[in-house]
This record gives C-alpha cells, structure tokens and sequence, in this order.
C-alpha cells in the first residue's frame, strides 16, 4: 500500500472520529423525544446502508431482499428475550449469526449463476419468508410479537420514555458497520471484491476466488443488517411482519447508499442523513393530507440525484469511488 493510499485512509479514519465525537454530544441539546427519535432513525439507516453497500457496492452483487435480514433478525433476539429471558446484548450474536447464515444459504445457489439472478433470489426469499412469518402462529402471526417492559435497564435495552440510550446504542452500530467498511476497503478482500463487481472474468484471470468472494461479501453484510434488526426491535418494542419483513423495507434499506454514493465508505452516512429525516419530516407534515405529497417529495429527490449526480451526493465533495479524492 503506497504512501498516498495510506496517508487517505488515515485521513478517513481522523475525519470518522472527529465526526463519532461531534454525534456523541448531537442529541443533548435537543430534549424532545421527536427529534431524538428521528436521529435514531436516522443513524439506524445509516447502519443499515452501510451494511448492505459491502455486498451490493463493494462488491457489486446487488440485493433488493435485504429486510429478510433485518426482520429475521429481530424476530431471532425477540424471541430469545420473550421465551426465555436471553438479553438482548446475546439476542444481537444470535441475530447476526442468523442473518449471515441466512445470506449465505440465499448466495449459495444464485452465486453460481450469470446476470442478475441474485438479485431476483433475494426478492422471491425475502417474499416466501414474509408470508410464512405472516401465516405462522408460533411466531405471531399477522399480530406479531410484543416486547414485555421488564424495568429500565442497560441489560435488557428497555427505557420507559428515555431516548438517549437508543441513540448511543444505534450509534455504536454505525460506528462498527462503518470499521467493517474501512477495513474491508484497504484489505486484499476490498481489492479482490472491487475486482469482482468491475469485472468478473478479469478477476478470475487475475486469481480472484469470486464464489468465495460473494459469499464472504454476504455473510457481512446480511449479518450486520440482522444486528441492526435485533436493534431495531428492541427499540420499537413490537414487531410484526408488515414493520420488519416487507419489500419496501429492503428498498429503504439500499435507497441511502444509492442516493450517497454505491460503493463509497461516505456515501450511505451521507445519503441516510438527506433521506431519512426528508421521509419522515414530509410524512409527518404532509403524510396526514391523504394526497401523496409526502411520497412526491420523496421521489423527486431520489430523480433529481439519479439525473444530476449519478455518482451520488458524495460527488458534490469531489469525493471518488470508495472516498478517494477525485
């Protein structure tokens, strides 16, 4: 690794602590539980993009069937605490297990095939899987699963009205998903993966191991998006499968990656804090009108960026593929 690249990554690693100490102390000024909640939000989704931009920027293997991950997840550290007391803490391992088992039972097979196979693997799993949890008793069914508040407590993730532990919690999520990234980004796994997603048959030419590559690319990124649905979970305090295991969730769940910047380390941060707070703003103050205008708002911006700045809203900073100075 030349000088230049490891004199950038230094200065990727300064900037991502400087920003980890300014988002510490954000949420203090403000006490209101909207505003502390759509911080939360916001950093979740951020977690989330990041996670899914390992498999579907890093390495190009585009998923629209990521919240089977996330609502997985949840349901896996939900249940673990409902039936037979586990912390949540231990429910996140569990949860992350099985999100990646999950994205490598999904990659196994689709991997082995040309084109855009995976991609349609993911939507048709994550559907089979959300009518089954939607039809299944021993899971709740369509009524999904209450989170009983046992008592404030770090142990058990569970504050009566409390919102800053939330966002310290979600905030320690981001900060690894964020290391995952950089990590992965300078390691010969960044480099063979980046290979992969230019062009498979020169990767495989060049020794690339690319079944291999994709599946460990998966794994990562479905088992911290089941991280963050066990978050999630116990954020909200009910689950049910319209909330955690819906299509337009794993749309929601790409959407700040693709508008930041796919394949960026900065792209999913930046893209989840335009987005995020847009969606729920104009939700809150024009959702209620009934006439769409919330939704409007939310498309045009996703237009405008697709047309004016492909690359994503990292390029306003002149920033290139994987945050290298353009």
């Amino acid at each position: 690794m030349n000088n230049a690249i490891t004199q950038r990554r230094r200065r990727e690693l300064i900037t991502a602590g400087i920003l980890l100490v300014l988002l510490i102390f954000m949420p203090l000024p403000f006490g209101d539980p909207y505003t502390r909640n759509l911080m939360i939000l916001t950093l979740l989704y951020a977690g989330l993009a990041q996670s899914w931009n390992i498999l579907g920027g890093t390495c190009g293997q585009i998923s629209l069937g990521h919240s089977l991950y996330f609502g997985v997840g949840a349901y896996v550290s939900t249940l673990l605490f409902v039936w037979h007391g586990i912390p949540p803490w231990f429910g996140m391992l569990a949860a992350g297990t099985v999100g990646g088992l999950l994205a490598l039972l999904v990659g196994w097979p689709c991997f082995r095939l040309s084109g855009h196979y995976y991609a349609i693997a993911t939507v048709v799993v994550q559907e089979i899987v959300y009518l089954l949890f939607l039809n299944w008793d021993w899971v709740g069914a369509a009524s999904g699963v209450y989170i009983p508040f046992q008592g404030q407590s770090w142990l058990n993730l569970q504050f009566r009205t409390a919102k800053l532990p939330y966002f310290y919690v979600v905030l320690g999520f981001v900060a690894i998903t964020w290391i995952a990234a950089w990590l992965i980004e300078g390691s010969r796994w960044g480099f063979a993966w980046r290979a992969v997603k230019d062009d498979v048959t020169a990767a495989r030419s060049l020794g690339v191991r690319v079944f291999p590559s994709k599946m460990a690319a998966a794994a990562i990124s479905g088992g911290l998006t089941g991280v963050g649905g066990a978050i999630f979970a116990q954020f909200v305090g009910y689950i049910d499968p319209d909330s955690i295991l819906s299509g337009p969730l794993s749309i929601l769940i790409a959407l700040p990656a693709v508008l930041g910047g796919v394949g960026t380390l900065w792209g999913p941060l930046l893209g989840a804090a335009v987005l995020i707070p847009l969606r729920e703003l104009s939700s809150t103050f024009l959702g209620s009108s009934g006439s769409g205008v919330d939704l409007m708002l939310y498309g045009a911006l996703i237009v405008v960026v697709a047309l004016a700045r492909p690359q994503g809203l990292v390029s306003l900073f002149q920033w290139g593929r994987n945050g290298r100075p353009a």
